[in-house]
């Protein structure tokens, strides 16, 4: 396991968060953590990313470092988010920490109540870039 600070994201991904990220109110703390994360990340092209990195729309196997039981998550936009169904917004505290992890790191983030989290990216199931899916 490990706490990794920086990220490696896709310049498609990258283009579309700016893009969003233009569109929240100002000051938003998602929209403040988020936008310094792609500042700091690095950009490759969608063909060269690594297989088991977290790009938006990948599907992965997350579990708490204490040894909780898996469950599987998709990191996507806040109009196609549910929680019920396992699909976290990026702009969540919880989709922002994911972006740009590899399999066997640890995502931290801090919730609304102030409480800090961690979960451990255990695989990433399918990533649309590593299917040939350069638009997803």
């Amino acid at each position: 396991m490990t706490t990794v600070f920086n990220r490696t994201i896709t310049e498609l991904d990258h283009v579309r968060i700016f893009n969003l990220l233009r569109r929240q109110p100002g000051g938003a703390v998602s929209a403040v953590d988020l936008s310094a994360l792609i500042d700091a990340a690095e950009l490759v092209p969608s063909q060269t990313i690594a297989a088991d990195v977290v790009t938006m729309h990948s599907r992965l196997s997350v579990a708490d470092p204490a040894g909780g039981q898996a469950r599987s998550l998709t990191l996507c936009y806040p109009q196609e988010a549910d929680a019920a169904r396992g699909a976290i917004s990026v702009l969540s505290p919880l989709g922002t920490a994911l972006l740009g992890l590899r399999a066997g790191e640890v995502a931290s983030w801090r919730g609304a109540d102030g409480q800090e989290s961690q979960l451990v990216v255990h695989t990433v199931d399918y990533q649309p870039e590593a299917s040939g899916d350069y638009l997803a």
